[in-house]
Order: C-alpha cells, then sequence, then structure tokens
C-alpha cells in the first residue's frame, strides 16, 4: 500500500492574484513534506471523481473564475469524504461568484477592499493598498497552523469578509470608518479561519502577501 499523499494545485482566473508565480512557491514545501504534486489550470478536474477520491489536499488560487455545477459537487464531495482544502486572498474567498454552494462551502466571501484617500488613487492596483493589522484570537495560540504568531501588520487589501458563523475564526482585521467611506462605525471581519465539512477541513487566509505588492509596484 503506498503511503504517498497527493496535493492537488488548482491555479487560474484574474492574472492581477499571480495564481502561477504564488502558487510555485509553495510546491517545494509540499515536495518536501511527501506530497505527490499535481497542476491543474482550471476546476474541470473537480469533476473526476476516480482521482479526486484519492486527494488529501487541495491548494486553489483561482481568482473571479467560473465552476460548472458537476464540478463543484465533486469539489464538495472531496471535502466531505476526508479531503483537505486550503487557499489564500481571492483565489479562495473570491472563486466562484456564480455558484452560491461554493460560498457556502467555503464559509466566507470576499466583498469588498476599501481603498486610499480619493485624492491618493492613481488608477492601479496599489489604490487598494493599505496599512491594517491581523489580529490573532485567543484560539490562533494552540492551533497547529497559527501557534505562535501574535498580531502583524500589512500593507495590502485588506478583505471585507461576509461570513456565516459555522467557521472556527483564528484571525481577525477591523476596517475602520473613515471621512470619505458610506459606513459610520468599524467593522471586524474574519481573516483566517477554519471549517470542517463532513471529514474534510478547510482553511482559509484572505490577507494578501506583501510579495505580490511588491510586485505591482515595480
Amino acid at each position: 500500500m503506498s503511503t504517498t499523499r497527493r496535493a492537488l494545485v488548482v491555479r487560474g482566473g484574474w492574472d492581477g492574484h499571480q495564481p502561477v508565480e504564488a502558487t510555485e512557491l509553495f510546491l517545494p514545501h509540499l515536495r518536501a513534506n511527501g506530497f505527490e504534486v499535481r497542476i491543474e489550470e482550471s476546476p474541470k478536474i473537480y469533476a473526476d471523481a476516480e482521482y479526486m477520491a484519492g486527494v488529501d489536499l487541495i491548494v486553489q488560487c483561482n481568482t473571479m473564475n467560473t465552476i460548472e455545477q458537476e464540478e463543484f459537487e465533486g469539489l464538495r464531495a472531496a471535502i466531505a469524504a476526508g479531503t483537505g482544502m486550503a487557499g489564500w486572498h481571492g483565489g479562495i474567498a473570491d472563486s466562484y461568484r456564480n455558484n452560491s454552494d461554493y460560498l457556502h462551502l467555503i464559509g466566507g466571501q470576499f466583498a469588498c477592499h476599501p481603498g486610499k484617500h480619493p485624492d491618493e488613487r492613481i488608477g492601479d492596483a496599489s489604490d487598494n493598498f493599505i496599512d491594517y493589522t491581523v489580529n490573532m484570537l485567543p484560539a490562533a495560540a494552540d492551533h497547529p497552523i497559527t501557534a505562535g504568531i501574535g498580531d502583524f501588520d500589512l500593507r495590502t487589501e485588506q478583505y471585507w469578509v461576509l461570513a456565516d458563523d459555522y467557521i472556527d475564526v483564528l484571525a481577525t482585521t477591523t476596517l475602520p470608518a473613515r471621512e470619505w467611506d458610506a459606513w459610520h462605525r468599524p467593522v471586524t471581519c474574519p481573516a483566517v479561519w477554519t471549517r470542517q465539512w463532513g471529514k474534510g477541513r478547510i482553511f482559509v487566509a484572505t490577507p494578501d502577501t506583501p510579495w505580490r505588492s511588491c510586485r505591482t509596484r515595480m
């Protein structure tokens, strides 16, 4: 019986999130930890029930794309049967806007990223790069994903997330109400969470990477 674990990397969608470059950063880590890695450039593979039955981990970076119903059902069935799923930023929390069942599966959905003062905007992605803090909750201290990580500051896109209470939140971020915003009080949103679905587990981290913001400014 083979002890090799299988990781499926599904990437694509909006090029602004550099799905290829971002996922390539994780491949050495996956392989060093005993995963046989398969890379797909669309969610079509999710419809292959025979293959998905042998996948241990899905890493997804696929922003603002679409998913067919058969593909989604294959993804959901694999997770319910025990496959883990992980992703970050729009690659998991803003993946398939056409499918409300996907939003239900993930537990949180990107709504917006409030930007700079209108007078500071220049018309590119940097308009949404602001300074903000990710606050780790007490539950994060002993969690294997976040143990040893304290609050940290970023200058990237801050996600306003619409979420339900069937997520186990490890970190939050608070969006202020600034003089040019339409909302009138600060809003605290989940920034890092897990979700149990059947026998499987889902991990979501919404913060953008400083690496991407640096690339955009180059």
